[in-house]
């Protein structure tokens, strides 16, 4: 679907003027202010990511492995949720109880919207990665800000969307060094780690999750073009 075609379809203001803003360089998904996402309907505005189909399947490939690993109900959590869209889809789709964690106080107002809007029950509060998080868990699943500073990307997403949720320090490692460095406080032994990647950073982050973690499998899993851009992490034990 085209973004003109997009408008047409959803957008209910005045279309001229979603035109204008379209023109100006606004993306399509932040002029009508909502994404069909995995099948349910998402808020986003310039304070979230718009989630894109690769997180989609960052979310099959998770429940594919749930079910593979876990029996009855799971504790999930979901660090740097942003519009929610993660963790509103799992517990819509599986037998689970779900944490989700931002930084952004902004980001969090949009998933309490979305959590809101779609009906389900999942509990939502600050924290910096794992700062402010207690818990243990069986699943612990991330997208997190994964793009260098000094990467070239998109002129409409580098414009427009929120700059503290798409770049990360070490040539974008940052994120996941501090959630595999720090997360044996909050994992059950029995568990899985479930990340978005970039393209190229996949082997990286699996020596990071072998450097802090012990007897685990690491799957590196390629999206619908062929690219790394899912590292699942899953403990040893039975």
């Amino acid at each position: 679907m085209t973004d003109i075609e997009y408008l047409k379809k959803y957008y209910k203001g005045n279309i001229e003027d979603a035109y204008k803003l379209l023109e100006e360089g606004l993306p399509v998904q932040y002029i009508v202010g909502e994404v069909d996402f995995y099948g349910n309907i998402f808020k986003v505005n310039k304070n979230v990511l718009i989630p894109r189909f690769e997180t989609e399947q960052l979310i099959e490939l998770t429940m594919e492995y749930i079910s593979d690993k876990f029996d009855g109900v799971v504790d999930i959590l979901d660090i740097g949720t942003g519009s929610g869209c993660i963790a509103i889809t799992l517990k819509k789709n599986i037998n689970c109880n779900v944490d989700a964690v931002d930084i952004s106080s902004d980001a969090l107002k949009v998933a309490e919207y979305n959590k809101k809007l779609n009906d389900v029950d999942i509990n939502l509060f600050k924290s910096d990665m794992l700062s402010n998080v207690s818990k243990k868990y069986d699943v612990i699943i991330s997208n997190p800000p994964y793009i260098g500073r000094e990467e070239d990307i998109q002129g409409i997403v580098e414009k427009n969307e929120p700059h503290i949720a798409l770049y990360a320090d070490n040539d974008g490692l940052y994120y996941y060094e501090e959630i595999l460095k720090n997360c044996k406080k909050n994992l059950k032994d029995n568990f899985i780690i479930a990340f978005e990647i970039g393209k190229s950073q996949g082997k990286l982050v699996k020596n990071l999750a072998l450097k802090y973690l012990d007897n685990i499998d690491v799957f590196i899993k390629k999206d619908l073009n062929y690219l790394d851009r899912f590292v699942i992490i899953v403990s040893e034990n039975n």
